[in-house]
This record gives structure tokens, sequence and C-alpha cells, in this order.
């Protein structure tokens, strides 16, 4: 395969990252594709000049998105002694950290589950819906709790 090919395989995998982060997390086109850029690029610390050009974005649109991905502990920054540049990489953690976010907000809205179904009482019409999601939850949960995420 030439290096050309190699890329352009490259980038159709960013891309498909940057499609699932859309779908599934309502996340910004190229809020997925830094995360997949970094996910396989080579150094793994790249600039902002670097993931732009990469992905062919603004450097005001990525600078955006990079603080977002840091805040919320993806990415972080890295300094290179004697290299005035930031450069950023992925988080070694950083899907642990999806995943744990997302069953703490599962979590949280089986606390809000079980509220509707003390509201809803004895009426099972009412309650039925409530206690399907209440269920679903509630095997997620177990699942986590038997199968914890290592790394």
């Amino acid at each position: 395969m030439t290096t050309e090919e190699e890329r352009d395989r490259t980038l159709r995998w960013v891309e498909r990252v940057a499609a699932f982060c859309v779908e599934e997390w309502g996340l910004p086109p190229i809020t997925g594709r830094i995360l997949g850029w970094l996910m396989i690029c080579d150094p793994a610390e790249q600039s902002a000049g670097q993931i732009a050009d990469v992905i062919q974005a603004s450097r005001a649109s990525l600078t955006s998105n990079m603080r977002f991905l840091t805040a919320i502990g993806l990415v972080k920054k890295v300094r290179r002694p004697g290299d005035r540049t930031a450069y950023h990489r992925i988080e070694d953690d950083a899907w642990q950290k999806v995943i744990q976010r997302k069953l703490e907000s599962l979590s949280a809205f089986g606390e809000i589950a079980d509220e509707g179904l003390a509201i809803a009482g004895g009426d099972e019409r009412r309650a039925e819906r409530i206690k399907a999601a209440h269920d679903s939850l509630t095997w997620l949960q177990d699942l986590a709790t038997r199968h914890p995420l290592r790394r």
C-alpha cells in the first residue's frame, strides 16, 4: 500500500469516528475528527496546526473544540522541554471516562424513574412504561457492576 493510500484509508477511518460521534453522542463532526485523529496519529502528540491541517478545520473551530475536549478530560495538553508549541494527545483513559459518564447519567435517570414509579403508585398503566425504563437501567447497572472497566 502506498503512503497516499494509507493516508486516505486513515482519513476515511477518522471520518467514521466523526460520524459515530455525531450520530451517537450529538457532537459536532470536528470534535469526532479530532478524537479520531488523536487516536490514530503518529506521533501521539500533535500541535493544533498539525491537527487542523489534517482534518481541514479552521484554527478557531479547532481551538474551541480542543478546549471542550480538554475540559471534559478526553484530551490533554502536553509541553515539550525547549519547545513553545503546545501539543495535544488523547488521554489514556479517555474511553473509560466516556463510558463511566454514560453509566453515571443512566444511574441518575434510574433515580428519576424511581420517583416516577412512586408518583404512579399502584396505577399499573401509568407505571409500566416507567418500569420498563427502570428495569433496563437496573440491568445495565448490574452488568457494569459484574464487569467493571479495567485498563
